[in-house]
């Protein structure tokens, strides 16, 4: 049986969430924040991300609200953080995605509204797969990644931990993105990119 859910966030992704939760019929216990404390759906503030101490790791649920414009350590840190102390990350998807059943999917993701994830791709924890992503067969998106809306995944690419890859960007076949990398929005990535570089435009070029 489901367990209820806590939001940790209250910002415009967190917004994303709440929708598809509701829709799929969780209970939302309320949200945390250290600031905004007033939710547009009208659930409980909690209070600072602390108080879920006060809930049972076996009693809740919780899903990351944190969204990312970049390489962003917060919200891997408090994946880890909880992950620690025991409790668990609900997934979170989409009913419109497309997932093939051979898709390996890990806890804490979140694949939005049109996505597209096809044969043998795997999705590690805590990775956003956003609004109308699609990755292809045997392609592996490592933890803490956030594939912005609009991108395109060829087939057996790697992308790498705690990487952000910009809106509408494509990735050709066989291509490997290193950890820690900033893909700029709309780029066309042709070549492998090496560990925390920054590549933008068409073709990609690291900067």
């Amino acid at each position: 049986m489901s367990k209820p859910i806590i939001i940790l966030g209250n910002g415009g992704h967190a917004k994303v969430l709440i929708e598809i939760l509701q829709e799929q019929n969780r209970e939302i216990v309320g949200f945390t924040a250290p600031f905004n404390k007033e939710n547009s759906y009208g659930f409980a503030y909690l209070g600072k991300d602390e108080e879920i101490f006060g809930f049972g790791f076996t009693e809740v649920e919780l899903v990351n609200g944190l969204g990312s414009v970049t390489v962003n350590p917060l919200r891997k840190n408090i994946f880890k953080l909880f992950k620690n102390r025991g409790y668990t990350f609900a997934n979170v998807i989409h009913p419109s995605s497309i997932i093939s059943p051979s898709a390996i999917i890990g806890e804490g993701v979140q694949i939005m509204a049109g996505t597209i994830i096809q044969t043998n791709a795997f999705i590690a924890d805590n990775t956003i797969i956003n609004t109308g992503v699609k990755i292809d067969h045997d392609s592996v998106i490592y933890e803490h990644v956030h594939i912005a809306p609009g991108t395109t995944i060829s087939g057996n690419v790697h992308v790498r931990a705690n990487t952000h890859i910009g809106t509408g960007t494509s990735i050709i076949q066989g291509i490997t993105i290193g950890e820690g990398c900033l893909i700029g929005a709309g780029s066309v990535i042709v070549k492998d990119i090496r560990d925390k570089a920054k590549a933008f435009g068409v073709p990609a070029k690291e900067v």
